[in-house]
């Protein structure tokens, strides 16, 4: 790809590293908008082939009434634990993971369908939440670690961190730490 110059566009190799870190989300957001439909599709065509389309959208309904049920309870059970987390004074990373889950898996409940409500269920449920918790907490570790060890991008996917964030390299402005010091005393006026 180049510009009108003949210089090529910055970016604009497709094996730069910019676009190495683009193929998985790509390949996620691919498997989520396209894949995802046409399993859900020929799943509820086969259970309204074999129970009835009437009885299909029953359990549909049925399984977003179980669905919004777990939610409310492990979520209510997540903010809980949470709350008493900090008020022990420790970090609640374990109960935030655990809320996030709910939430993904709610919003996989949300979506019509036997396949995400499945995997919605299997984020819900206290029993097979603490496997995907520690995929997620693999996945996050990756990630942080990946970008702040000095790889072509820092947190967030951004060159050298968040935007607007400072380097862990950059100087203070003004006066070091033997800089001058301006003597004085406080007054109150009042």
């Amino acid at each position: 790809m180049s510009q009108p110059g003949g210089a090529p566009r910055p970016g604009g190799r497709p094996g730069s590293a910019g676009a190495g870190r683009r193929r998985p989300w790509a390949l996620l957001l691919v498997v989520a908008f396209v894949v995802m439909p046409i399993v859900e599709i020929y799943v509820l065509i086969q259970v309204g082939q074999v129970i009835g389309v009437g009885w299909t959208v029953l359990l549909l309904v049925l399984d977003s009434i179980l669905g919004g049920w777990l939610i409310r309870r492990e979520g209510a059970r997540a903010w809980r634990a949470m709350r008493a987390t900090l008020e022990a004074g420790r970090m609640p990373a374990r109960e935030l993971a655990d809320g996030g889950l709910v939430v993904l898996g709610g919003t996989l409940m949300l979506s019509p369908g036997f396949v995400t409500d499945v995997f919605g269920i299997l984020l819900i449920l206290p029993i097979t939440r603490p496997l995907f918790r520690g995929v997620l907490t693999t996945l996050l570790s990756r990630r942080l670690v990946g970008g702040v060890a000095g790889g072509p991008a820092g947190p967030g996917g951004f060159p050298g961190g968040f935007p607007g964030a400072p380097r862990p390299d950059a100087r203070r402005p003004g006066p070091g730490p033997q800089g001058p010091v301006v003597r004085g005393e406080v007054v109150d006026d009042e």
